[in-house]
């Protein structure tokens, strides 16, 4: 029990008004939500339990961690990227007075908002070759492998980093979300096989067959070893040493597959994502993001859409099942008790994305074009929902009793690491 461990001289417990628990040391003048005490730092570590998955929460510490009181801070609309990267990163935490040139009036807010709004559409723009949409039909960023036709792409991609930090720590939205992969680089987490579906499903579908097939009975020889195009230039990259001259065998294929899969992640832009990362860092140390997932990160930087539930139902369409089988009307009812929160939560599981098109969910898009929500009917009654972001489909398996599909599908989309499991 905690009692029984009185903290370190010079430490104090306290509690925020949200009733959070954290931790002064006045040694240092420094606080933190960090137990100081032996043996408590490592219960504190990984993900948090499920009593702590309250975003509000987790939301709240931040804020907390935020909060300092400084002078206010002036700043011009046609601000360029020098001026930021000029000013001290702990000015960038002051408070915000936004001038748009050429217009009078105080900023109560209003312009600070619509300033990152603005600002992100324009430095995040895929013209400037810094990112690009993650597909076809997939308008999510991620960093531009090719974006060193740009010499001075790494001061740039600090300077994002700053900007994006500056939004996250002032409570803006940014007009243009990223990839979930890169909220999860951003809280230092390692991308999976199965986030490759809904930013690359070419290169997803190659590595399943590879997973699925056996090599040698195929006639297929493949090497430790990934050719790379960028600008004109052909690289060759080695999975592991001596890589182009080891063969992928049944023994080996596991090991090929992963090490593939993070080269596919980190591919032409390792180097830009330590300089976004270094840049947001200055401003926002990532340590704060600790308790929050890819999922949260994202509602934080792009907001919170309020769910039109009748939208929702009538652009959905069904497989396996008729919108009168009674696994429909157990699903819709538990979505109508949900929250916003947990609504967007479910969006996020099924779609990959907190963001609707301009015309909601009649304009979802997948990775073949249009396509609208779809639940199909998947699996045994111990399974959990699966979902394919790709096709905006949810598995939903034929559950015998309203309370048995509640449990499954909210432990699926609070629990899961985005896709399910079987």
């Amino acid at each position: 029990m905690i009692k029984e461990h009185p903290l370190p001289p010079g430490w104090e417990m306290k509690y925020t008004a949200e009733g959070v628990r954290y931790f002064v040391d006045h040694n240092s003048r420094t606080t933190t939500f960090k137990d100081p005490r032996p043996g408590f730092e490592s219960r504190q570590g990984g993900s948090p339990g499920a009593y702590d998955r309250s975003f509000r929460w987790k939301y709240h510490q931040f804020r907390f961690l935020c909060h300092v009181s400084v002078e206010q801070i002036k700043l011009s609309f046609y601000l360029d990227s020098n001026c930021i990267m000029n000013v001290k990163p702990y000015d960038l935490r002051r408070r915000l007075y936004i001038i748009m040139r050429g217009e009078e009036g105080l900023d109560y807010g209003g312009i600070a908002r619509e300033w990152f709004f603005l600002l992100s559409h324009e430095v995040l723009n895929p013209m400037y070759c810094l990112f690009e949409y993650a597909g076809k039909n997939n308008y999510c960023l991620q960093i531009n492998p090719a974006s060193s036709i740009n010499p001075d792409h790494l001061t740039y991609f600090r300077f994002i980093g700053r900007f994006i930090a500056m939004a996250l720590y002032h409570g803006k939205f940014i007009d243009t979300g990223f990839t979930l992969p890169f909220y999860k680089r951003m809280l230092d987490k390692k991308p999976t096989l199965k986030d490759l579906e809904s930013i690359d499903p070419e290169f997803y579908n190659s590595i399943m067959w590879v997973k699925e097939n056996n090599l040698e009975e195929c006639g297929v020889e493949l090497y430790f070893a990934q050719d790379m195009e960028i600008l004109g230039k052909v690289s060759t990259h080695q999975l592991k040493d001596d890589g182009e001259n080891v063969l992928v065998t049944e023994e080996n294929k596991e090991e090929y597959i992963g090490l593939l899969t993070d080269w596919r992640f980190t591919r032409g832009v390792e180097e830009q994502t330590k300089a976004f990362l270094d840049g947001f860092n200055e401003v926002v140390p990532l340590e704060w993001l600790r308790y929050f997932d890819e999922k949260e990160l994202e509602l934080m930087l792009c907001g919170m859409q309020e769910i039109d539930l009748a939208d929702w139902q009538k652009n959905t369409i069904y497989r396996h099942y008729t919108k009168n089988s009674k696994q429909i009307h157990w699903f819709w009812q538990v979505v109508k008790e949900m929250d916003n929160e947990k609504r967007i939560r479910l969006l996020q599981f099924v779609t990959g994305t907190c963001r609707l098109p301009v015309g909601g969910f009649a304009e979802l898009i997948g990775s073949n074009g249009p396509q609208k929500f779809c639940i199909d009917k998947v699996g045994k009654e111990t399974w959990l929902p699966r979902s394919h972001t790709c096709f905006n489909r949810l598995d939903l398996p034929p559950y015998r009793s309203l309370e048995q599909l509640r449990e499954k599908l909210l432990f699926a989309i609070e629990e899961t690491e985005g896709f399910g499991q079987e």
